[in-house]
């Protein structure tokens, strides 16, 4: 067995990357190559059925072998940890029950991973994540939220990094965009320096914040209105009006995880100002 963060068992950090998948699949035929084909097909069967957590059955005959593999390594494959410790972990009880079926070594199984981007590389008896990502941490929600807010944020923030965890960077990057644009709204009424914030949606309260902001304030709040504006675009990110299919860039997960943290950055701004003009005016 493997040695990485255990709550990945329960909840994967993402699919395996296909390019992977059809690698080890390759590797799998080649050692059929040197022993019985049908009974290495269903040692490897009972391995990814064991990671993709569905019974394992024998095959009726060596094609049916052949397609139920790839059906349970299709299926283990949503998590790409289990998928990598399944084809490790086979080839490892292999390799004692038949020392003289030769079998790829970590520096093979590493080189698939890396072409394929997969974003882990093996260290026996580590796996270690070479592209994990570690979100900026936004502050529990002040005393001048109520606690409806403080669940809104909370649930919010968890759904965005549950959607990045599985890949689905577009509607992680929507989540937390929706929620700068939830938390702006607490703003509304509170007494600022000349006078109360009288917008009800996002551009205009930030954009009366912006005026009566001074210095780093101000910049602060019209890089976040640029960000805003560009991830709603059409041409931009697209996460709030649809992809434009002609001028559009489509959104990658690398692309996703950067704009969770930049607009996670601008949350914990937000939620640090409203406390200070909060206490001020109180």
């Amino acid at each position: 067995m493997l040695e990485f963060d255990g709550a990945w068992r329960f909840d994967g950090p993402g699919p395996l990357e296909p390019d992977a998948v059809r690698g080890f699949r390759e590797l799998i035929d080649r050692i059929c190559g040197q022993a019985t084909r049908k009974w290495v097909l269903e040692h490897f069967k009972s391995h990814f059925a064991a990671a993709a957590g569905v019974p394992h059955y024998t095959s009726s005959d060596e094609s049916w072998a052949s397609s139920d593999l790839d059906t349970k390594m299709n299926e283990a494959g949503e998590n790409a940890p289990l998928f990598i410790e399944a084809f490790y972990n086979a080839c490892e009880e292999l390799r004692i029950q038949r020392p003289d079926v030769a079998l790829p070594d970590v520096d093979r199984l590493n080189r698939i991973l890396s072409n394929a981007g997969a974003g882990y590389q093996l260290d026996p008896p580590k796996l270690v994540a070479t592209r994990v990502h570690i979100p900026i941490s936004v502050p529990d929600a002040p005393p001048s939220l109520d606690e409806q807010a403080r669940q809104v944020i909370s649930q919010a923030l968890d759904v965005s990094e549950r959607a990045l965890a599985q890949g689905n960077g577009r509607q992680a990057v929507q989540e937390v965009l929706w929620l700068l644009e939830t938390i702006a709204t607490a703003f509304r009424g509170l007494d600022a320096d000349d006078g109360s914030i009288q917008g009800r949606y996002f551009n205009k309260i930030i954009c009366e914040l912006r005026q009566r902001g001074r210095g780093h304030q101000e910049q602060i709040l019209q890089w976040m209105m640029t960000l805003h504006g560009y991830l709603s675009s059409p041409t931009g990110g697209g996460v709030r009006h649809g992809v434009d299919l002609k001028d559009g860039l489509a959104l990658g997960i690398d692309e996703a995880r950067l704009y969770c943290n930049l607009v996670r950055s601008y949350l914990t701004f937000l939620i640090a100002e409203h406390e200070r003009i909060a206490r001020r005016s109180a």
